[in-house]
């Protein structure tokens, strides 16, 4: 097994879930089969109880883990499956030495961070490693492993510490670290700075880790100079210096670092046997990003929600509009509406910014309304799903979005005024969304109903049933608690709101169509989380394809209807 680090300096945030990503993809590209990991130093046991303005959306598996988003990275770059396990936390780690404390396992010794918990990181990590993540059942041959933060955070001290010990475990010839670092460019000047670089390689290199490549993450390429600096002051070859400068799209990232010698770099320094070059497939990563930079017809899609000052709220919802939009052949712009700025109290309170909103959504050319929890914000979705259905504009609701459209139905068509979900107001005379009744409300961490579901067709003429060619059922990842009232179903199907997809049971409302209308879909799963087989738009060649047909291999998880 071949080991790679990735770790980050200067600031968090940098990239290094991209570089990682794209490492791994230049890797399997070669023939090799890859795993991922992502360790996030906080005490967390994951990130299910998140708000995504603390670290962006939270990204669901297929057996329910609720991790850090830049699983989803891995997933979409790599083609991958992974579990909870490949997201390790401070918390896990403690947890499972305590429970081994508990049971005797340390037989009467002093738990310690050393050995015990860098012990246990290892342990997990090699554990970890082994685990298939393709569909062939094959081992990996390479661990790709994101240490989240920066070095030198207090929090990270442990895991920064394990794999020093870790390094001579596995040997030298097993063991490579990656450091993404900043070097900034002052607008003042315009000179690049590698005085940040330096100090943050000198912090790591006084842990126990000398860097083996050094991935500078800059506004504009290095220059020659520059990087012969930091090779100098970094104790590195200049060939070590790799440069990332800021591009067009992310996925030209694997495009520059193999362009810069990795698979070279890789192939010498961790022996790997190597039979074929990543050229074949990287061009067709070439030939997607050339041409998502000449796209020329625009599209604009109102994203309505409640996180919308933090684009990584929506990270993997962003990334399935734009691969849709490419599949199209059609340049996304994406109008993000705070859904508070659509209510009534706006336009006493702030006028400027309600008059705004609704001149961004009366704009664009489909609404999607994303998943969210609490009751800030709900009354505007239900706002811009009335707009939306009144006016025949395609809407797509997701998870929330959908429970808010049977909820906007029902007051507005059905006459049910007071309509609504539990979750808002548990007085409602006409619940139509209510709790699941396995949830236990006194616990909130993975507690909802979590990972891969299947999905059952319940009409062969449903638009989303020929979106997914014509499939008798689909497996998605859902995380939700509440659900829409079944014993209401009949009286939303007697108007044209059709519930179109359940689950195995029949009991759970999954996909709802309105008929008579352009495109207006709910669903309670979420399209946007791939499932690993669904990602072929960044494997596609570029041949162009019509409006009308998605691209083949594609469902909605990368399509969405638009």
């Amino acid at each position: 097994m071949k080991y790679i680090l990735v770790t980050g300096g200067v600031i968090s945030g940098i990239g290094k879930g991209i570089i990682a990503s794209s490492v791994g993809t230049i890797l399997k590209s070669c023939g090799l089969h890859v795993t991922a990991i992502k360790i996030d130093p906080y005490i967390n046991i994951d990130a299910g109880t998140f708000s995504p303005y603390e670290h962006g959306e939270v990204f669901v598996l297929d057996d329910g883990g609720e991790v850090d988003l830049d699983l989803g990275n891995y997933e979409r770059f790599l083609d991958i499956r992974l579990t909870r396990d490949n997201n390790l936390t401070t918390g896990k780690i403690y947890q499972s030495v305590i429970n081994k404390e508990r049971r005797g396992d340390y037989l009467g010794k002093t738990v310690q961070v050393v050995p015990h918990i860098t012990d246990a990181i290892q342990e997990w990590v090699m554990r970890q490693a082994k685990v298939s993540v393709d569909d062939d059942g094959i081992e990996p041959e390479v661990c790709v492993i994101e240490l989240g933060g920066t070095v030198g955070d207090i929090e990270s001290m442990p895991f920064i510490e394990a794999f020093r010990q870790f390094q001579f475990k596995v040997k030298r010839e097993n063991f490579c670290n990656i450091h993404v670092s900043l070097v900034p460019q002052p607008n003042s000047t315009g000179e690049q700075k590698t005085k940040p670089t330096q100090n943050s390689v000198r912090e790591l290199r006084g842990l126990g880790l000398s860097p083996d490549l050094i991935v500078c993450r800059c506004s504009t390429p290095l220059d020659t100079a520059v990087k012969e600096k930091i090779s100098m002051f970094c104790h590195v070859e200049p060939e070590q210096v790799i440069c990332i400068h800021d591009v067009s799209s992310i996925y030209r990232v694997p495009l520059l670092l193999e362009d810069q010698g990795i698979v070279d770099y890789f192939c010498g320094r961790l022996n790997l046997l190597i039979e074929m070059r990543p050229r074949t497939m990287l061009t067709k990563w070439k030939e997607m990003s050339d041409r998502s930079d000449r796209l020329l017809e625009h599209t604009s899609i109102a994203l309505v929600g409640k996180y919308t000052k933090l684009s990584d709220s929506y990270a993997s919802v962003i990334k399935a509009l734009e691969h849709s939009a490419l599949a199209i052949n059609y340049k996304l712009e994406v109008k993000y509406i705070d859904s508070a700025d659509l209510e009534p109290a706006a336009l006493q309170e702030e006028p400027v910014k309600y008059h705004e909103a609704w001149q961004k959504l009366c704009r664009a050319d489909g609404v999607l309304v994303p998943g969210g929890f609490g009751v800030r914000g709900t009354e505007g979705k239900i706002q811009a799903i009335n707009w939306a259905r009144r006016q025949k504009k395609p809407f797509l609701g997701v998870c929330l979005g959908m429970q808010l459209a049977v909820c906007e139905f029902a007051r507005n068509v059905l006459g049910w005024e007071d309509a609504n979900s539990t979750e808002f107001d548990p007085e409602t005379k006409h619940p139509v969304v209510i709790e699941m009744p396995e949830h236990n409300p006194g616990q909130l961490g993975g507690t909802m109903r979590l990972g891969k579901r299947r999905t059952l067709f319940k009409s062969t003429s449903s638009v989303l049933r020929k979106l997914y060619g014509d499939a008798e059922y689909v497996d998605e990842r859902h995380r939700h608690r509440f659900e829409v009232n079944p014993e209401l179903k009949h009286h939303f199907e007697d108007r044209g709101f059709r519930f179109v997809g359940q689950d195995l049971e029949g009991e759970r409302m999954e996909i709802i169509e309105l008929e008579d209308h352009t495109y207006f879909v709910g669903v309670q799963y979420h399209p946007e989380f791939p499932i690993p087989g669904d990602l072929a738009i960044i494997h596609q060649s570029s041949v162009r394809q019509s409006e009308e047909a998605p691209v083949e291999g594609i469902t909605s998880s990368t399509y969405m209807g638009f």
